[in-house]
């Protein structure tokens, strides 16, 4: 097995030699490049924040910081359930 960090090195030694040995390309970027490039990036963080709002439940509970809920009652706004059956009998 190789080490992740010794990939990671690999990986960046041949970037910078191909970085290095690239000749400049003269390439013009207009507006519209630029924009689909922030909606990339914007698109980007905002699905990050979507798969983070639907696993941090799993998280918390796999860390066991979760809401501790006990048996026999769920919440329901500031009261719970079995308050709400004492006062109507």
């Amino acid at each position: 097995m190789h080490n992740i960090g010794a990939q990671s090195f690999r990986l960046a030694i041949a970037g910078m030699v191909v970085g290095m040995s690239t000749s400049s390309a003269y390439a013009y970027l207009d507006a519209g490049t630029g924009s689909i490039i922030l909606q990339v990036l914007l698109g980007g963080v905002a699905g990050l924040a979507l798969v983070g709002k639907l696993y941090w439940h799993k998280f918390l509970s796999l860390i066991g910081a979760g809401r501790q809920v006990e048996k026999g009652k769920q919440l329901s706004g500031k009261r719970s359930v079995d308050a709400d059956d004492r006062s109507r009998q």
